[in-house]
């Protein structure tokens, strides 16, 4: 963009030489020809008169200079707002389709695993105990239905998504035993509000992938709503011996998904003793 003080320096003095000069030229034509133009000749004025005219003049250039520029930049700022604004965009879509991409693919690395891990635990459970093999199957086919529904979802109900982990908490500590505890307090208030869908899921699983569950020390992981109306999900840290190699793909997929639908953003917190993580509620 030109630089806005120059050119408004340079429109004041050519429009202030254009305007005088053209009043020298009109002043010569009537003082010299006005008899043949049948135009009575001016009065002559004085200095002060002639001072007070070119004051005048350049007050004029200077106003009509300052409306150029501002119509000048006001163009050149609404362009640059758009172009930005287009740019934004483009960016935005980039990443909502990066996010989609990660979503389905952590989707497809957890289905494997997650169906044959559980196939086995069901077989076992009805071999020893059909009432609970029947819960344990019931809770399986919600976490499944939940999955099918709510995927390509960009928002659910907190309420719904708390139900979905009530049941997929409920195969994991049959398949776990009593290495993990979960402890959940969520404010009613809040249970109209919405997440991200398998949000909390994935939480609880990165929490399970890295770090023991024993029995004579449990795992604990809290999850809790705050006056800030987020939702918090803490565990302690208890370190794997042979440390699984992380990329936090689902943490930063988490990321991703909340910088396209809130300005408000995802808060991790970790010490010696407990890792935590802070997501804000969409009303």
């Amino acid at each position: 963009m030109v630089n806005p003080v120059k050119r408004l320096i340079i429109q004041i003095i050519f429009q202030s030489f254009g305007a005088l000069l053209i009043i020298i030229s009109l002043s010569t034509i009537y003082y010299n020809y006005g008899d043949y133009l049948t135009v009575t000749p001016p009065v002559k004025v004085g200095v002060r008169e002639a001072l007070y005219t070119i004051i005048s003049i350049i007050l004029w250039a200077l106003m009509i200079s300052a409306l150029n520029t501002g119509d000048f930049l006001l163009k050149n700022w609404k362009n640059a707002t758009i172009k930005a604004a287009e740019y934004k965009v483009k960016a935005a879509e980039s990443k909502q389709i990066t996010a989609e991409i990660e979503l389905q693919a952590l989707k497809l690395q957890l289905d494997p695993h997650f169906v044959f891990n559980n196939l086995s635990v069901l077989s076992e459970l009805i071999l020893k105990d059909q009432q609970l093999g029947h819960e344990y199957t019931e809770n399986f086919a919600k976490v499944y239905r939940y999955l099918l529904i709510n995927s390509r979802k960009k928002l659910v109900a907190l309420q719904e998504e708390l139900q979905f982990l009530e049941a997929y908490l409920f195969l994991i500590q049959n398949r776990m035993g009593d290495g993990c505890t979960f402890y959940i307090d969520i404010d009613k208030s809040k249970l109209s509000m919405q997440i991200p869908p398998i949000t909390l899921q994935l939480f609880i699983e990165n929490a399970l992938k890295h770090n023991r569950t024993e029995e004579e020390n449990p795992l604990q992981v809290k999850i809790y709503s705050n006056d800030n109306e987020e939702i918090v999900v803490s565990n302690t840290i208890l370190p794997l011996i042979k440390k699984a190699p992380s990329t936090r793909i689902g943490l930063k997929n988490i990321i991703n998904r909340y910088a396209l639908l809130s300005d408000r953003k995802v808060s991790i917190e970790e010490n010696k003793e407990t890792f935590t993580i802070k997501v804000p509620l969409i009303k």
